[in-house]
């Protein structure tokens, strides 16, 4: 089967977050899309089926190399990036994404060649700061929240603190998250409003960051929105990769937008 590489969140190849996207013809065994997903080595992969004969409807599940998750922004990215890039889906139709845990997900391709993912809210609701994050990242926390995803969301002094993190992976593995997404206000004179990076010691392995985390975005666009009193921003997440998601948010609901590049396409031999 038809197998894909396709960095999210960028607009060149080597940058952004890749992920891997395996067009499935028939439903498969999730024990197997593990074993796929773990050979890959992408922080996601997502297996894409198609569904009835509309031509734009589809199932859509995401995983890490160790687990299936209930929501992936980056790899929904990448696999519409996939379809309207081989041509499975005309450039004109939105694309809708039957997930297990997360409804149906749509994605459009905007005038610009930018695609825009229509995604659930989930805002991190204030909690005290947990015990042992601000040693685990190795700086001051200045507030801290919780999502439904089990998301923890820590914001930090500034721009700096976050570029500069060194965690200790093995501390933040002990917090009870999902992961762990660390922002702060953008420095004045950026072309985007907030930074953050996203640690999954528990999901990812290895060294346990995120490139770039469409999902975190789900609960930072709510955040920032409220601080700086706007519903359209543009964030970056500054990992070694980096990228830009621009974020809109609609009552419940999120739009997210930005750019893939497909790198490798090929095939699939088991």
């Amino acid at each position: 089967m038809r197998m894909l590489v396709v960095d999210a969140f960028a607009d060149r190849p080597f940058a952004g977050n890749p992920a891997g996207v395996c067009l499935l013809r028939d439903a498969a065994d999730p024990g197997w899309m593990q074993r796929v997903a773990a050979e890959m080595k992408h922080s996601e992969t997502a297996f894409v089926r198609p569904l009835g004969d509309s031509g734009g409807d589809f199932e859509l599940r995401w995983f890490t190399p160790v687990t299936e998750v209930a929501l992936c922004g980056h790899a929904t990215l990448a696999s519409a990036q996939a379809l309207y890039g081989i041509g499975m889906v005309s450039p004109d139709h939105p694309i809708s994404f039957n997930t297990l845990k997360s409804g149906v997900l749509t994605v459009a391709r905007e005038e610009d060649g930018a695609l825009s993912m229509d995604f659930p809210s989930v805002p991190a609701e204030p909690t005290g700061i947990p015990e042992g994050l601000a040693e685990a990242l190795g700086v001051p926390v200045l507030s801290a929240g919780r999502n439904a995803q089990n998301d923890r969301l820590a914001e930090v002094a500034d721009e700096t603190s976050v570029r500069e993190l060194t965690p200790d992976i093995r501390a933040l593995g002990a917090i009870d998250a999902r992961g762990v997404i660390v922002t702060a206000a953008a420095d004045p004179g950026r072309e985007y409003d907030f930074v953050s990076r996203f640690f999954a010691a528990r999901v990812l392995g290895g060294h346990g960051e995120d490139p770039v985390t469409g999902s975190a975005h789900c609960a930072l666009a709510p955040y920032w929105a409220e601080r700086l009193g706007r519903d359209t921003l543009t964030g970056y997440q500054a990992s070694e990769r980096g990228g830009h998601v621009r974020v809109a948010l609609r009552g419940d609901r999120v739009t997210l937008s930005g750019r893939a590049v497909i790198v490798l396409d090929g095939t699939l031999n088991v």
